[in-house]
Formats: structure tokens, sequence, C-alpha cells
């Protein structure tokens, strides 16, 4: 497959086809729209969208109109291929914030799976109960230099509803933690997203992130998904791409708050 038939099928899997990501939410499909409504806790937003220059404003106008009588705040998840081309002014005009713009990237399952061992004294263990997650959250917030207690909520509710569907990892030198990552898997679909890759500062550069893509690929083919998908921040970019990913589309997230 070539890239815009990856990015076709993208489109058409994760996307039109989005299942919801928690037992309290359900997905709406409105013709225009795609869109995803979860409790106060969880995620709200629109995955896809079909509008174009005559149509987007009034759409637009309905979602804010729609979450706004739910009291939920939402997010727009808009790509560059997407229509109209000036979609992301016409939602900053109707009062949305737009958040960092990310890449895209894919890369083949199987590409993924050679040569990529943690350096020595580096361990990588499965997170499977609390005191894992314990472990991923102090490695996150060293990482990251943010509060992790997001990830925390997030991995506990996820590891009590549906740990089938996700594979997280921490790496270990010793029994302190040095990076962790985590891997959604979607059923019915040929991608499985990775997510949050990130290793503390004096640990960088040893192949650790590389050891936790490797990690997740082999779980990733042994389950039959076919491809790796990542929403690539401007630092994990040029590492992805070196490592053979490539560039499909850029998405921006953009926030509604009633």
């Amino acid at each position: 497959m070539n890239n815009a038939d990856i990015l076709a099928l993208y489109d058409r899997e994760m996307r039109e086809g989005a299942r919801p990501d928690s037992t309290d939410a359900r997905i709406e499909r409105t013709g225009k729209v795609v869109r995803q409504i979860a409790s106060a806790e969880g995620w709200s937003g629109i995955l896809w969208s079909g509008v174009d220059e005559g149509d987007a404003d009034a759409v637009i106008a309905e979602q804010v109109a729609l979450y706004t009588a739910l009291g939920r705040e939402f997010e727009w998840k808009t790509y560059s291929h997407d229509t109209p081309a000036d979609l992301g002014r016409r939602l900053k005009a109707a009062g949305f914030v737009p958040d960092d713009e990310e890449t895209l990237l894919v890369a083949e399952t199987e590409s993924q799976l050679p040569g990529a061992e943690p350096p020595e004294g580096v361990r990588l263990e499965a997170v499977t109960d609390l005191a894992g997650v314990e472990l991923m959250v102090r490695a996150n917030e060293r990482a990251f230099g943010r509060d992790g207690s997001w990830l925390r909520d997030l991995m506990r509710v996820r590891l009590a509803q549906d740990s089938g569907l996700l594979v997280a990892v921490v790496a270990l030198a010793g029994d302190e933690p040095v990076s962790s990552a985590r891997m959604e898997l979607i059923p019915g679909t040929r991608f499985a997203g990775l997510w949050g890759g990130g290793t503390v500062p004096e640990w960088r550069g040893r192949g650790i992130y590389r050891a936790l893509i490797s990690y997740r690929a082999r779980i990733a083919a042994e389950r039959g998904y076919r491809f790796l998908q990542v929403d690539a921040s401007e630092d994990s970019r040029p590492i992805l791409e070196g490592l053979g990913f490539a560039r499909l589309s850029t998405t921006t997230p953009y926030l509604y708050t009633p």
C-alpha cells in the first residue's frame, strides 16, 4: 500500500469507523460528523467530519449547541487533509482554541520488530496492576515535567474495564522507572496506536525509546495488527521518521469550553 492508500484506510477505520474509547462513551454518526459523547470524566469530541465550504459553519454551530446543552467541553480533532481548507480558521471564529499541531506517522508493524533491546542494566516490564501504574506515572512525570494524575486515572479505568485492548510497559533501571509507554489496540482495524513514550532526561539517547517501540510492535504483530500509528510531537517526530515511520498528515485539536 502507498501512503495515500494507508491514509484513506486510516480515515475509514479510525475516524469514520471509530468505536467508543470507554464504556461510558458512545459514538454518533450524523452524515456530516462522527462524534463521541462521554461522561464528564471522559473525552468528548469530533473524530471525523465531511463538511465543505457551504455547510461547515452551520455544522460547527450544531456541534457547539449540542455539547453546550450537555455541559461538555469537547475537542474537534482536525487533520490537514480535511475540508474545507480553512476549517481551522472557522473553528477559531466559533470560539475554539487550537492546541499544538502533531504529525500523523505510520509504520508497518513488521518493520519495527528487529534489533531493539534495552541497554544494559534496563529491563522492560508489563504494567498490569496498580503498582505498575505508579511506576509508569513516576517515569512519565520525570520525562515530561508535568503532573501525571491524568495518566494514573486513565490507567486505573482502562485496566479495570478493558485491559485486553491496552498494552502498557515501563522501563526500569534497577528499581527506578526511567521510561514508559502504552499502546491502544483498536478492534476491527489494522491499526495499533502508540502513546505516551517518554524517557527521563539522564537516560535519553541510549535506545530505550526504540526498545519500547519494538516491544509494542511485537505484541501488535502477534495480535494481527498491520500498522503502528503515532500522533507525534516535534520532539518525537524526527526520531520516528528515522526509524522508518512515514508522515501521512498533521493533526490539530481545537478545544471548545462552554
